[in-house]
């Protein structure tokens, strides 16, 4: 197998959707023991004073799709940009819409997705 480059890489991510961005971390996850995400969240909240204000960054994920389950995967479809069936398996599986956004970004989508009827954790 050849050595891939940075620049093959990144290129490579670009043509990914979402769900298959979330695979491969998962799979980063595991086989390194490592969790790419993290790394690049701590980094900057090491610096003391965001650290006092809450996190900059947060991740919306769905605890619940509820009844209107057809609902939210519009919304997260919407969202997203994902196709129909990405968008599908995120609600069926109570996964993440967004990760590393900020706060106020994460309260919209919190509003979108609860007016739909899903219940919405943010972290």
């Amino acid at each position: 197998m050849a050595k891939l480059n940075k620049e093959d890489f990144i290129s490579s991510l670009k043509e990914m959707n979402l769900l298959e961005i979330k695979e491969l971390v998962d799979a980063m996850k595991e086989e390194f023991g490592v969790d790419p995400s993290a790394v690049a969240v701590a980094a900057p909240a090491a610096g003391g004073a965001a650290a006092d204000e809450g996190p900059s960054a947060v991740t919306v994920s769905i605890a619940d799709a509820g009844a209107a389950k057809v609902a939210v995967i519009k919304v997260v479809k919407e969202i997203t940009g994902l196709g129909l069936k990405e968008a599908k398996d995120i609600v069926d599986a109570n996964g993440v819409v967004k990760e590393n956004i900020p706060t106020a970004e994460a309260d919209e989508i919190k509003a979108k997705l609860e007016e739909a009827g899903a219940t919405v954790e943010v972290k």
